[in-house]
This record gives structure tokens, sequence and C-alpha cells, in this order.
């Protein structure tokens, strides 16, 4: 195996697991917030969340956060790297659970919160080719086609102008098709999420903070002890998809085995480099010739 120089910047899922919870990374996060909504978000406080624990297999399924706004709002940020075909309804069991959890007892219904999902993917969900996803809610005619809207006092009493805004928002940002040069600032937080790089000349708002804050210069030794742990934990994964192949071998379940094993092998080592391990490495964890990742 080829000895690579250390990595600059540690992955996003384990800056969302240690280094974003602190007050002093705010910042950092409402960049990127900010960039993704098209609006200045300024967070008050992270919530707790049942994931925030750190399981062994959360280390290989999502990490996320759940923060509150100065606007009352919740956002819930999520992770994802292992494939789920029902991730959509997760995503909506997610952001309902949040709402009622955040419901008291006795309120109406008009002081429900506004909760808005933000899901970073690093896998293929569903059939498009952008790279970014906003999904909200509307009502619209099915006969005169019109879209239905907020009442002068509806908006008075909600203090909105659009249904749209009273109803939960989902964002998708699908990391492996963003395939281009950062050209806007939300492009360099997402080049920043595939790449795990941060250039000189970038703009976005938070981005040089990110940059500053997620060298692996400035860990001390123990959290530097704890991310390289966490990056162990990545082969014991590829490890344990190749064991769950053997077996299925030995179960006689062989129509189609080899083709799946290689296919299965490519998205295990496509995995990998996405949480930061280099193509090499990750080509030798996965035992694939290391010209498929670069294709």
């Amino acid at each position: 195996m080829s000895i690579r120089s250390p990595r600059k910047l540690i992955t996003f899922d384990w800056a969302m697991k240690r280094l974003l919870r602190s007050k002093a990374n705010f910042e950092i996060l409402e960049g990127f917030l900010s960039e993704l909504l098209g609006e200045d978000i300024l967070i008050l406080e992270i919530l707790e969340s049942e994931s925030n624990k750190e399981s062994r297999a959360d280390k290989f399924n999502r990490v996320d956060l759940k923060v509150k706004n100065s606007k009352g709002e919740i956002i819930i940020i999520e992770v994802q790297f292992d494939r789920e075909f029902d991730y959509l309804q997760r995503m909506l069991y997610g952001i309902s659970r949040v709402i009622t959890e955040h419901q008291k007892e006795g309120e109406s219904y008009a002081k429900l919160i506004k909760v808005i999902s933000v899901n970073i993917l690093y896998f293929d969900l569903g059939h498009g080719t952008d790279y970014v996803y906003h999904g909200t809610t509307s009502f619209v005619g099915i006969h005169d086609h019109d879209t239905l809207q907020l009442d002068s006092r509806q908006q008075t009493q909600y203090g909105k102008s659009q249904i749209s805004t009273l109803y939960p928002e989902y964002y998708l940002i699908k990391v492996n098709n963003f395939n281009r040069i950062a050209t806007t600032s939300l492009d360099e937080w997402i080049y920043f999420l595939k790449n795990e790089e941060i250039k000189d000349e970038f703009k976005a708002k938070g981005i040089q903070k990110a940059k500053e804050s997620f060298s692996l210069l400035s860990m001390s030794d123990e959290e530097l002890r704890a991310y390289n742990r966490y990056q162990d934990s990545l082969r014991d994964e590829a490890s344990y998809v190749e064991t769950n192949y053997y077996f299925a071998k030995m179960e006689g379940k062989e129509e189609g085995l080899i083709e799946g094993k290689e296919e299965g092998k490519l998205e295990v080592a496509e995995r990998l480099v996405a949480k930061g391990m280099s193509a090499e490495e990750a080509a030798e964890v996965a035992g694939i010739d290391v010209q498929l990742l670069r294709q």
C-alpha cells in the first residue's frame, strides 16, 4: 500500500459529531445553512436528538444535528452514506416525529413548529440528475390550476404569506452527482462535502472558518486518536460486507453473485472515498482495481 500524506481536513460527518455542536463553531453551520436556504441563518442552540449518541451502528449509518434558529424553526441536518430505498419515507417520519415532540399539550395547531430537513446523501436516491433538490407543499386546483393562498387574516396570524412556508421543507444534497467546479457559494460547500477540500479562494459564508477549524493540525492527540479510530471503523465495515458476501455464497446464493459482489465492492470503495479515504487505500481495502474509482 502506498503511503499518503495525512489529510488536511477532517470529514464533515466527523465534524458534525464533535465540532459543530460547540457554540464556538456555530458560524460554520450557520454559513452552510445560509448558503443552502438562501437566507441568513442564526443558530440559537443545538437540540438533543436520539442519534446524538455514538453507537457502533451510528458510525456506519448516519450522523445528524437538530438545531433551533432565531425564527424558532427547527432544522435537522443528516449525513447518510448507506443506501436506503425507503429513505424518502424515513425523512417524512423523522420530520413528523420532531413536530410532535415539540408540540406542547393543549396548544393549538397554529403553534406547530416549522421543521426543515437537510439531507446530505452519498448514495443515489431516486432518479434525477441535479445535485440539490428542494421539496415544499402546495395546493393546486384540479380545475382552475390556481395555487391556494393564505387570506389576509391568516397572513396576519402566522406572519407568513405563503401556505408552503407553514409546512416542512426538505433539502436533498446528492453529493455524488456533483461533478463540476464550484461556481456559486453553495457549490463551494458541496465541493467540500465531496472532496474534504476548501480552496483559499472560496468565499462562501463560514467556509474559511471551517477550513481553519477542521484542520487535522489543530486537533489534540486525543482527538486525533479518536478520529483515526473512526477511520479504522470504515475498514471494519468493508470487512463486514465481504463476510456477508461469503456467507451468501456458502448458503448457495450463487445466481448473479459474481456480478453483484463486484458491484458491492465498488460501492464499498466509493463510500470509503466519500468518508475521506484515498482512492488507492479504498481500492485495496475493497479488493478492486483503483482505476474503477477513477472512471
